[in-house]
């Protein structure tokens, strides 16, 4: 009878091994199929010996440390002689998007590379043109002299769901055709710096030399762009992010088309809505992007945008997110009048903007400081001043409060020494009297919205006022 039942046993476990076995997906066809249009990429770049530093040490220590080991006398370098030139090499992946030559990879790939080397699936090697790059987007073209090239078929990465599987083919730490596969985590995900693009985020091993290779669905179809990872050590932790082959292939248009890419602009700064800067600006949800900073005489400001304003439509499309605005104004047409909805002071705004086009270097506005002064602290836990007439030049005429000093509620609030306080909620801040009175017309437990300048960048602060000083 224990036999039997042990038999039993065994068979179940077995046949459920067994069905199990058959639901997980089969890649072999998909790296079979699409492994040759997959390529390797390696660039040289030339650097001097003293940019490569270790911690504790210069570059020219570095330098003197290692010949005098080693018995070499008189390295160059030395005696204020000038450092060396050598040729750096890095490796990354790539594939190939059409069969006359053209690849797609990382901007951050071929970046100042003086040469840049393909290497396909069948060991051939070709010298390849860089057509042009976009640090935005993270996306390069190049192009080799080749023809009748294996290429990939391009998928819909908005018809990705989130626990899909997908899989990656590249070059991890110099390893060609490595495949490496998982689930897709989440979509659309906004990184830090990175507005342009809704990332692909996924569990699949993503490593150095992974850079620019694609991420293929089970379909063999190409959905992204593998690009970052988020890692202590510098390997796969789980956390890879791939950029959509549709964001990729507007940007390859435009670069085979004249080399660079035109961006719609705004002129705007945007920040993300909280619950208690919703609750500051009277708004029952968080939906939209908060304005934290018109440019002067840039296209919102003409359109009649103003700061405190909640955009929540742009161009017809519903704004959820801060990051759903810059992808939609990214693919505005230069020139063009948009509808923009707002929320402002409560009430809602229909306005239109012609739409600029995006500077290549960003506006800088520079900040002074002052030394501390003595002041007494306001009910928030802050010393404000106001600022001198070269200040406010610097800040094109705009008034402001310098932080002097920061503790309590705003200090942890994150508000610092050094910052503009700009408005409070969306009362622009004329002078340390106007702010005083605005402040102590605010009960107790009530939450109030600081708009603070911090060096180029402008941001709402929420703060809770307290019981006390």
């Amino acid at each position: 009878m224990m036999r039997t039942w042990l038999a039993a046993v065994t068979f179940i476990l077995f046949s459920a091994v067994n069905v199990n076995a058959k639901d997980l997906p089969d890649f072999t066809e998909l790296a079979e199929k699409q492994g040759p249009a997959v390529v390797n990429i390696s660039i040289t770049q030339s650097m001097r010996a003293n940019n490569v530093q270790l911690p504790g040490m210069s570059g020219d220590e570095q330098m003197q440390e290692f010949f005098k080991r080693f018995g070499i006398p008189n390295f160059p370098g030395q005696n204020g002689s000038a450092q060396p030139e050598y040729k750096s090499q890095s490796l990354g992946s790539g594939f190939i998007i059409s069969s006359d030559g053209y690849i797609l990879t990382n901007a951050h790939v071929v970046a100042e590379a003086d040469e840049v080397i393909v290497k396909l699936s069948d060991k051939r090697e070709f010298k390849a043109k860089i057509i042009g790059a976009d640090k935005r987007t993270d996306v390069a073209l190049v192009k080799i002299e080749a023809t009748g090239l294996p290429k990939v078929v391009t998928g819909d990465p908005n018809k990705l769901k989130v626990g899909e599987w997908v899989a990656a083919i590249g070059s991890p730490f110099g390893l060609e055709n490595t495949m490496t596969a998982g689930i897709v985590s989440a979509k659309g995900r906004a990184l830090p710096q990175e507005n342009f693009v809704p990332f692909i985020q996924t569990d699949v091993a993503i490593n150095p030399g992974n850079s620019g290779g694609p991420l293929f669905n089970l379909a063999g179809e190409v959905v992204g762009i593998n690009s970052q990872i988020y890692s202590r050590s510098g390997g796969s932790m789980g956390l890879s992010f791939s950029i959509p082959i549709d964001v990729a292939l507007e940007v390859t248009n435009q670069l085979k088309a004249s080399g660079k890419v035109t961006r719609g602009w705004l002129g705007v700064v945007i920040q993300e809505l909280n619950k208690e800067l919703a609750e500051s600006f009277g708004m029952k949800n968080t939906n939209g992007a908060l304005v934290a900073g018109v440019e002067k005489g840039g296209p919102a400001d003409k359109g009649g945008l103003e700061v405190g304003d909640v955009i929540t439509k742009f161009d017809g499309k519903p704004i959820t997110s801060s990051s759903d605005l810059p992808r939609a104004v990214g693919v505005a047409k230069p020139g063009k009048a948009v509808p923009v909805e707002v929320l402002r002071k409560g009430n809602e705004k229909s306005l239109s903007v012609a739409i600029g086009e995006m500077p290549s270097d960003s506006m800088e506005l520079s900040q002074a400081n002052k030394p501390p002064v003595k002041q007494e602290v306001d009910r928030i836990g802050l010393i404000l001043k106001e600022l001198t007439p070269q200040q406010k030049k610097k800040l094109n005429g705009k008034n402001g409060l310098l932080v002097i000093e920061s503790q309590g509620v705003v200090a942890q609030a994150g508000i610092r020494r050094g910052d503009v306080v700009l408005g409070l909620n969306n009362t622009e801040i004329q002078s340390l009297e106007q702010f005083n009175k605005l402040l102590a017309s605010f009960g107790a437990g009530k939450s109030v919205a600081l708009l603070v300048l911090r060096g180029e960048s402008t941001l709402y602060v929420p703060v809770k006022i307290p019981a006390t000083k």
